[in-house]
């Protein structure tokens, strides 16, 4: 059984992007800044909408594998797709980017492919409509244990916590992973989720994980509190490795009672979508080759700069050598 250095676990969802205006957002009743799960109707309204698409396979921690890879790692991704013209672009795809899609497009999907239009407003902003599809069934049956168990990191999405089956299938997958003698985390994914699972979130990251990555919102909202001190103090209790990050003012990282404070060159984005992703592709990659926690979080915030330098949520430019520039490798 092959194994890999990393494995991600999430929704595959194919990003449809678009630029647009506040007033185009206004018009179609579309809250900036933020992502909104709609239903198959309205996603199609908003797709025939979209001018000068550009489609990329995407989904939170399917972008940060296929940074990994990017950046050399042999990474796996986990997700449910249907067999249709989406699934197998989605699929196709992320096998030509160099990372294995362990499970095929299902010949009998019960929904179609996911997608999320996004559209980018000339601040850099991203405004993501969801339409959920298949990639949220997925469940236990789509995680082999072979795969989980064979894996040095395996990366969870918080989103996926929306049903039961999800949760499931994160659980038995993290358990298979450290049984084998890997680490494993999740990226929280986003405030409004951790509201919605507070609970199971907090029981999954102190009793099965190792690590955990998320924003300043994400880690504050896992404690209902403003104050990130206090969250990130409380999160470093029930965590061994606590990775935060804070936009402009860099990245905080905290480790058996110690903590690194890392800085970023502020800089206007093109597009801010998958910068969150990106970090974690660099951090994880730093982790699986060794080095130590503040050389992990200055590669992470390496590629988050590169990603929103230019539209869409993966690396364009060749990282190895970005990475070489700035000392890291």
């Amino acid at each position: 059984m092959k194994t890999y250095q990393l494995v991600g676990i999430g929704n595959a969802v194919v990003d449809v992007i678009s630029q647009s205006d506040d007033s185009f957002l206004e018009l179609m009743g579309i809250e900036k800044g933020i992502m909104q799960l709609i239903e198959r109707e309205r996603g199609e309204v908003l797709y025939a909408a979209m001018e000068s698409r550009v489609q990329t396979p995407g989904g939170s921690v399917a972008n940060t594998i296929a940074g990994a890879g990017t950046l050399g790692l042999d990474a796996a991704f986990i997700g449910r797709v249907h067999d249709d013209a989406l699934g197998r672009f989605y699929a196709d795809a992320m096998n030509e980017g160099g990372v294995d899609f362990v499970n095929p497009p299902v010949p009998s999907g019960e929904l179609p492919t996911s997608r999320s239009m996004i559209f980018v407003s000339p601040d850099g902003e991203r405004s993501m409509n969801t339409y959920l599809g298949i990639s949220s069934e997925l469940s236990s049956e789509d995680v082999s244990k072979d795969v989980a168990g064979n894996s040095q990191i395996m990366f969870l999405e918080g989103y996926l916590f929306d049903k039961d089956k999800g949760k499931s299938a994160f659980l038995e997958a993290a358990r298979d992973c450290r049984d084998g003698g890997g680490k494993t985390g999740i990226a929280i994914s986003d405030p409004f989720c951790v509201e919605r699972h507070r609970a199971d979130f907090l029981s999954l990251i102190e009793n099965e994980l190792d690590f955990v990555i998320g924003n300043e919102d994400e880690i504050k909202s896992l404690f209902e509190t403003d104050d990130l001190e206090a969250a990130l103090a409380k999160t470093a209790e029930i965590c061994p490795l606590v990775v935060c990050t804070r936009s402009g003012d860099g990245v905080s990282v905290l480790s058996n009672g110690q903590r690194i404070d890392v800085p970023v060159e502020k800089i206007v984005p093109v597009d801010a979508t998958g910068a969150g992703d990106q970090f974690a592709a660099g951090f994880l990659y730093g982790m699986a080759t060794g080095r130590d926690l503040e050389t992990c979080a200055k590669i992470g915030c390496v590629c988050a700069r590169e990603v929103i330098s230019h539209i869409g949520p993966r690396p364009e430019a060749n990282m190895q050598e970005l990475l070489r520039d700035a000392g890291l490798l």
